[in-house]
């Protein structure tokens, strides 16, 4: 079965987004995003088949009608802080309308420029082209360049330098602990006292980190039943013990 395919020119993804409007008489202010979504899609696999480069901004298009479309798929809509349901397609629908608004004085516009087009300005052209020529010429923008405007260049460029020079660094450092290495830093603690104090844990490695990685690895090892907690009165007042393995 062999079919042929057309394929229209368009200046940009809204305008091929309208001719699908337009050819399929659909309510601009109530899209189908499915069906057009899929058009679109389509339009983009023709062109990926006939080795034409799809702009990026028609892949943008693309990402946007998909992230619509599934939007209008979740069972929960989003709310606005008044309480009223937001429509996924009205942004894109706010879009088209104004670019459909521009695009009806495009031929306008562009009779106006044609007329332009075919009139000249009163006055001396060349003296307008020399003066033209003049604000390109470099040796003639040197002539006008003195001791202060470099000293002011300098100025610019030096405290430009400084603040680049001065910007916070944030410097990111990997603590040296891991609950599976702080279980084993427990056991051993343990194995050599019958009863440790958690005071102790916190007087070895008196830092923030430090106290979170034990205190993860003492719940772990006490899932484990590795070791055994007595809890005593007042803060941070209790000791682990080693639990004592039974032969098989």
């Amino acid at each position: 079965m062999s079919f042929e395919i057309k394929l229209p020119l368009f200046e940009g993804p809204f305008d091929l987004l309208l001719f699908f409007i337009e050819r399929d008489e659909l309510d601009i202010y109530d899209i189908p995003i499915s069906k057009i979504t899929n058009d679109f899609l389509d339009y983009l696999k023709h062109l990926e088949s006939l080795n034409i480069e799809v702009a990026s901004e028609f892949i943008l298009v693309a990402s946007t009608l998909m992230r619509i479309k599934a939007k209008m798929l979740l069972p929960r809509p989003q709310i606005d802080e008044e309480g009223n349901e937001i429509d996924p397609r009205e942004e894109l629908v706010k879009h088209l309308l104004e670019y459909k608004k521009y695009k009806s004085v495009l031929n306008e516009l562009s009779a106006m420029e044609g007329d332009m087009m075919q009139k000249e300005k009163r006055g001396n052209v060349n003296k307008e082209v020399k003066s033209l020529a003049e604000t390109v010429n470099v040796e003639a923008e040197l002539q006008n360049v003195d001791l202060y405007k470099l000293l002011n260049v300098f100025r610019n460029v030096m405290a430009k330098y400084e603040l680049e020079q001065n910007k916070p660094k944030h410097r990111v450092v990997q603590y040296p602990y891991t609950i599976e290495g702080q279980k084993d830093y427990i056991l051993d603690k343990v194995a050599f006292n019958s009863r440790l104090p958690f005071t102790d844990l916190i007087a070895d490695r008196p830092n923030k980190v430090a106290v979170i990685f034990n205190f993860l690895a003492i719940l772990e090892l006490l899932q484990s039943s590795l070791i055994s907690i007595t809890v005593g009165e007042g803060f941070n007042n209790f000791w682990l013990e080693k639990v004592e393995q039974e032969a098989e």
